[in-house]
């Protein structure tokens, strides 16, 4: 049975467990805030970058001349950007990507294709890396501070495997924020670029372009898949700072309640203490007379 003393240096542990857990928490909300305010300065224009490219995609007649909206005739290689946290303490933040990107390479090594991974965040490529998956590249800190830079870095990797052949689609397994309470780990097919479809054209009007189709398509196409994932990478950062803001509050709260039932157990310990000294002293008097 724990003595007063093991179970005071327990109450001790648990309130130091306590300020900790608040302190990251206080972190993670101030993270948090940065994060939410680049994502929501940014999302407008990569929804509307989105919109524009796919209905210029649309309008070409001949796709093959634009190797990144010409979809193979057959898909047998393809790649995968996964996009997870490099730190864990979010609670399970992390499982639910991974969970999301291990059922679908499953689902793509089961229709036989060739699938290789590319891992920005270390929790997803640490994973990966040891099931003996093809992790081709591996990427940290990137959720720290998001760039353009960082996402033309690992952009211009898929764009060339793409263009070269080496894969004939590409895919990114992100977080996506869609409160301070739900991220919604999501596929999403980067490469090829699929046009706008004739039902998605709903309040259609036409844009007036200088210069051509053409010239526009030829400049713009690399930086989409540069945009989207940095959009990507905005999303997964909110979500990641939010679950650990809310796994902090959490153990807080789990602490807290700790330290009140091991007060208890303290309390009723030392009652009990002091009750049998008191028989023994009232014992011993007895015996005494």
């Amino acid at each position: 049975m724990a003595t007063l003393r093991d179970i005071k240096r327990k109450i001790d542990a648990v309130k130091k467990t306590s300020q900790i857990t608040k302190a990251m928490n206080m972190v993670a909300a101030s993270k948090l805030r940065g994060a939410q305010a680049n994502m929501e300065g940014f999302h407008p224009y990569a929804t509307k970058f989105n919109e524009v490219i796919r209905r210029l995609a649309s309008g070409v007649e001949d796709a093959s001349s634009y190797p990144l909206i010409t979809p193979r005739e057959e898909v047998t290689k393809i790649d995968v950007v996964l996009i997870t946290a490099d730190r864990g303490l979010c609670g399970s933040f992390n499982n639910n990507i991974i969970a999301r990107a291990e059922k679908f390479v499953r689902q793509q090594l089961a229709e036989g294709k060739e699938v290789t991974l590319f891992a920005a965040g270390r929790k997803g490529a640490e994973y990966f890396r040891r099931r003996k998956y093809d992790v081709r590249k591996r990427i940290t800190g990137l959720l720290n501070k998001p760039s353009y830079g960082d996402a033309f870095e690992l952009g211009r990797d898929v764009i060339e495997n793409f263009e070269s052949g080496a894969t004939d689609a590409v895919y990114v397994i992100y977080s996506r924020f869609a409160s301070m309470a739900k991220q919604i780990a999501t596929v999403v097919q980067l490469l090829p670029i699929v046009p706008e479809q004739a039902e998605e054209r709903a309040g259609y009007f036409e844009y007036l372009f200088e210069p051509s189709h053409e010239a526009l398509l030829t400049d713009l196409l690399p930086n989409y898949v540069y945009i989207q994932i940095l959009e990507f990478m905005y999303q997964t950062a909110v979500g990641e700072h939010a679950a650990r803001m809310a796994a902090m509050e959490n153990a807080t709260s789990n602490c807290k309640e700790f330290v009140r039932s091991l007060t208890l157990v303290y309390n009723k310990a030392r009652q009990a203490g002091i009750t049998k000294e008191l028989m023994d002293i009232v014992g011993g008097s007895e015996a005494l007379k």
